[in-house]
């Protein structure tokens, strides 16, 4: 596999290098300068563009750049952090431009559906990041490397392990039971992110086959009017990413490389042997199990607990919550070959990441190629292609709610050794399983292609009229192996096997015309016009077995039982779409923008599968005006404002219709009432239809004191009706749900951002940060959803999404130690059923934000990254097990030292009671507050000066350490604050969509990893 990439990666770089030889196709002349900032340095990688085409190229490292241009060109020169200028060619062979630093760069262009638009006259909520913020990280997805960047976006780390789904939520969640993810388009074309494996009811994140270090940038659009041209799919925010592109000029190859070491970010404290033998000991005692008038009692054989076998005397003291984890290291091989002339540009690059998780047996590999191509027939016809294709490798870890996880080692007693004394072999008489017997007689792997691609074609029959068409796909192949040796837990005495195979094509045609025109100066409008059709086919395979002759046999072929796990099944849907939009600017300060977009979905009902979404916003460029115009302190003043409306398709593909599916009798084959995406027998509903999100936003944007000072105020609602939900029938029917439209909720929040340049000299120091809060509230609920067992998340009306609702505990009665609970009159009981159900916490942060920090002298940059989450509530289920002062043979956590044992003690730890179950119910007593701080990322750097590097015929060489999740304040005692447990949002549970309501829950949950990284980038 390995040769075959190689050879692959030679013949692509072959093909481009044949590219970037044609000849220019038109007559031009050469134009050569420098770039160079306020401070009279160079600037690097600054872009200079023919003004109207696509024709451009980039700053050398001394800032020096060539390109050839039509006669009467005029060049538009920009750079990140400065003021963009525009330059008329005319005679001159030679331009030099000193650019002026500015936070805000109102020329900048903005990637939005189906364009761009230059950042001045956005009227719609969008936040931009750059390659910068995405590449050279030790993250699996570029998701991570954003956390904290984003104001009115939320990005929550399901686990520690590599490759595990994240959460994220533009605005607050829009849905309850349909699906509050974000839609994900890549080079124009939507793309599949929700989970499609099967083995684990934990997702496997599909972004994680995207290389970050291929984005060229990332835009999050936030309200209607930036996110209704998608409709139906935008209630939850549209992530647009766009990946690099060549640009004319001479070639260049960039090389890097980095690695490093990662380690938990905390690991909890449990009692060593001693502790255990005393608290055990004395919970024996106060539970009845052990008679201390017994003569016999004080002897050490009478301290051993026979039932449990557990001998409380036992040699040894082990330490099994480190037993979980390991040093993890990752290392990274990046190198990436753009440029090209006037006709052709290509970017061509390959990418090997290498990460070895702090989990025992969690492993990530990913290999990655892409191509991008953009070829200009003529002066009217441009093509452009864009190919990319990964492999990825997941070592998994099981389910966190599973015995094997693991982290549920810690459960173990000090006093049982992790191998056999006698045969060295790993211990399997653990009181409890002993899940490291998985990784010598086992394996959990995912293995994925994947491939995102795009084909364009644009024509432009007449001026500023510009035709284009595209075509993409994205095409996910992922093969899932398990096997549990004999010896396991899943295992028994045969072994067990299971395969599954999932293939999903998703392909999307886009066909645009837009149209752009200008009267003078006073009026530019620009004209859209749209069609758009996906179709995604999902089908899946899965085969188990039992019965394998030896541990060497892994494979199905050799199980001698194929067992009823085997099945193979098939989906999908389609969408087809119709819209327009317009955007028109007057006197260069008065903005207005509107659009359309009307959707046909194939999951929902006959009578109402179209939908029709439209929003409208204005603008208005206060700082045009003549009494603010050219202004020493208010450089920027723009006032915005916007309302439309967006839609939720998120739903499973048949939930409005009636389904019929084949059911055995014997060996007689019969029909049944089908089952849907929970696995229920479901009634057909032909009304259902979108949920749909109605949103208002107004917004301030402003630059002061020569934009030293710059940021951006929000405050929106956002109103969703129709939600998509599934209604509980009588059993009796013979049908168990149907999917209905009904209940309301609601949003409201605001954003701040800020960013000043404190100092600008030779030594620069820029801050900046964001806050966003937001209120969620469910404002219509036909009925209560209770998630039950031992999980606290309830859906209520009048309440937050995912509010802990049950009992209240109150304590530890200081007079005999039992716990106890708040009862409806306020008082207390030690009966947990007398107590009476309440609201305990909020799984919901009243603000999140993050705050940035660099500085930079000569060569040296240092860039820190905060990340902060306030005001929310965690529920730690584990505690249930882990913190309940010896109720069951589990390890505790130190802090049930402070358990009550004598009358008049005051402590919030009952009586230790074996079998006694004081205080060992679900409620309050573990919930905490999940507020934190992390440093979520530390970079320092040293470019080598160019006259250096220039000796050895190189353009940049630059040295950088990373500290990823280096430090983290919080009062949460759990593993870590961040995690939010996925065990109990598996597909198989009533609701599909318990993921949305289902927060804060942290169940035995692997930590995030602490990394720290060495690279270095060398530009040829």
């Amino acid at each position: 596999m390995k040769y075959r990439l190689v050879t692959l990666f030679r013949i692509m770089l072959l093909f481009a290098a044949c590219l970037c030889s044609v000849s220019a196709w038109a007559q031009t002349k050469t134009v050569t300068g420098r770039i160079q900032g306020s401070d009279s340095g160079p600037l690097p990688g600054a872009t200079v563009l023919e003004r109207g085409t696509t024709n451009g190229t980039s700053s050398g490292a001394d800032g020096t750049f060539t390109l050839n241009v039509q006669p009467g060109a005029s060049l538009v020169i920009s750079s990140v952090g400065y003021t963009a200028q525009t330059v008329a060619v005319g005679d001159q062979t030679t331009v030099n431009v000193t650019l002026a630093a500015a936070t805000t760069q109102l020329n900048e262009a903005v990637v939005v559906g189906y364009g761009t638009q230059v950042k001045q006259e956005l009227t719609g909520a969008v936040t931009q990041l750059s390659s910068k913020d995405v590449q050279n990280q030790p993250v699996v997805s570029f998701e991570q490397a954003v956390q904290g960047r984003t104001p009115g976006v939320q990005i929550t780390q399901s686990s520690g392990k590599l490759g595990a789904g994240l959460q994220i939520r533009v605005r607050g969640s829009a849905s309850i039971t349909a699906s509050s993810q974000p839609l994900y388009v890549i080079d124009g074309i939507p793309v599949t992110s929700q989970d499609v494996g099967t083995a684990n009811d934990e997702p496997i994140n599909p972004l994680a086959d995207l290389n970050p270090n291929d984005i060229e940038s990332i835009s999050i659009l936030k309200d209607a009017s930036a996110s209704a041209i998608y409709g139906s799919r935008a209630s939850n925010g549209v992530v647009i990413v766009t990946t690099k592109k060549g640009r004319q000029g001479q070639t260049r190859v960039n090389v890097g490389y980095f690695v490093g070491t990662s380690t938990a970010t905390r690991k909890r404290k449990f009692l060593n042997a001693a502790q255990y033998k005393e608290l055990f000991s004395e919970a024996a005692v106060n539970g009845g199990l052990i008679d201390t008038s017994d003569p016999d009692y004080a002897t050490p054989e009478a301290a051993v607990l026979s039932e449990s076998g557990i001998d409380l005397n036992a040699p040894y003291d082990v330490n099994w919550g480190d037993e979980a984890f390991r040093r993890g290291g990752v290392s990274q091989y990046d190198l990436n070959v753009s440029g090209g002339d006037a006709k052709t540009r290509f970017y061509l690059s390959g990418q090997f990441s290498n990460q070895k998780g702090i989990i025992i047996g969690n492993r990530y590999r990913r290999g990655s190629l892409r191509l991008n191509l953009d070829h200009s027939l003529n002066d009217k016809v441009r093509a452009g292609l864009n190919l990319s294709l990964s492999r990825s490798v997941n070592d998994r870890t099981p389910d966190d709610n599973s015995f094997s996880n693991p982290v549920q080692l810690n459960a173990l007693p000090p006093q049982q050794p992790v191998r056999d004394p006698v045969t060295g072999r790993l211990n399997n008489q653990t009181i409890y399983y002993n899940n490291l017997l998985d990784l010598d007689l086992g394996f959990n792997r995912a293995g994925t292609y994947r491939s995102f691609s795009n084909f364009n074609v644009s024509y432009e029959p007449i001026k500023n009229l510009v035709l284009r068409s595209e075509v993409g796909a994205d095409f996910l192949n992922l093969n899932e192996d398990l096997y549990r040796g004999a010896g396991t837990l899943d295992g028994g005495q045969t072994g067990f096997g299971y395969n599954g195979q999932s293939q999903v094509i998703n392909y999307t045609t886009n066909n645009t015309a837009t149209y752009t025109f200008n009267l003078g100066e006073e009026h530019r409008l620009e004209a859209l016009l749209g069609q758009s059709y996906q179709r995604s086919d999902t089908k899946q395979t899965i085969a188990e077995g039992r019965g394998f002759p030896t541990p060497e046999f892994t494979r199905l072929a050799s199980a001698a039982v194929k067992t009823g796990g085997t099945a193979s099944n098939g989906t999908g849907f389609s969408f087809i779409s119709f819209f327009s939009r317009v955007n028109y600017a007057l006197l260069d300060r008065y903005l207005f923008s509107a659009s359309v977009r009307r959707d046909g979905s194939s999951r929902f009902g006959d009578d109402k599968p179209y939908g029709t979404f439209a929003a409208g916003s204005v603008g208005w460029l206060i700082s045009q005006e003549s009494f603010l115009k050219d202004n020493s302190i208010v450089n920027l003043l723009k006032l915005r404002a916007s309302y439309g409306s967006t839609g939720n398709a998120e739903i499973g593909n048949f939930d409005a219709r009636q389904l019929v599916s084949s059911l055995p009798y014997g060996d007689q084959s019969g029909t049944a009432p089908g089952t849907g995406r929970v696995g229920v027998a479901r009634v057909g509903n032909p009304n259902l239809t979108w949920e749909t999100s109605k949103q208002a936003d107004l917004g301030l944007e402003f630059g002061l004191f020569n934009n030293r000072l710059s940021g951006e105020v929000d405050i929106y609602e956002k109103k969703t009706t129709g939600l998509l939900l599934d209604r509980q029938l009588r059993y009796t029917s013979g049908y168990s749900v149907i999917s209905e439209n009904v209940g309301n909720l609601r949003n409201r929040g605001l954003e701040l951002s800020l960013n000043g340049r404190i100092l600008d000299g030779d030594f620069k120091w820029n801050l900046g940060g964001n806050i966003t809060f937001n209120r969620n509230l469910i404002t219509r609920l036909p009925q209560e959803i209770i998630s039950g067992g031992r999980n606290l998340g309830r859906v209520r009306e009048g309440e937050p999404i995912g509010v802990f609702w049950g009992k209240k505990y109150a304590g530890v009665d200081p007079a005999n130690g039992d716990a106890l609970y708040y009862t409806a009159e306020g008082g207390t009981t030690n009966d947990y059923t007398a107590a009476v159900d309440q609201k305990l916490g909020d799984p919901n942060p009243k603000f999140t934000g993050g705050a940035t920090t660099s500085f930079s002298y000569k060569g040296f940059d240092l860039n820190v990254l905060g990340q902060f989450v306030y005001g929310n509530d965690l529920y730690n289920i584990a505690g249930v097990f882990q913190s309940v002062a010896a109720d069951y043979f589990d390890n505790q956590t130190v802090d049930q030292l402070n358990r009550w044992r004598n009358r008049g003690d005051i402590t919030d730890v009952p009586e230790a009671r074996l079998y006694g179950s004081n205080g060992t119910n679900p409620s309050s007593r573990w919930i905490e507050s999940g507020s934190f701080f992390r440093f979520k990322n530390v970079t320092l750097g040293y470019n080598l000066p160019t006259d250096l590097v220039g000796r050895y015929h190189l353009q940049s060489v630059r040295f950088y350490i990373t500290a990823q999740n280096l430090f983290t304040l919080t009062n949460y005692t759990g593993y870590d604050p961040e995690v939010n447990t996925t065990s109990f949002n598996s597909t198989s549970s009533t609701s599909a969509g318990s993921a949305n309501y289902l927060l804060g829950h942290d169940f035995y949950t692997p930590p995030l990893s602490k990394t720290f990284t060495f690279g270095v980038n060398l530009g040829i």
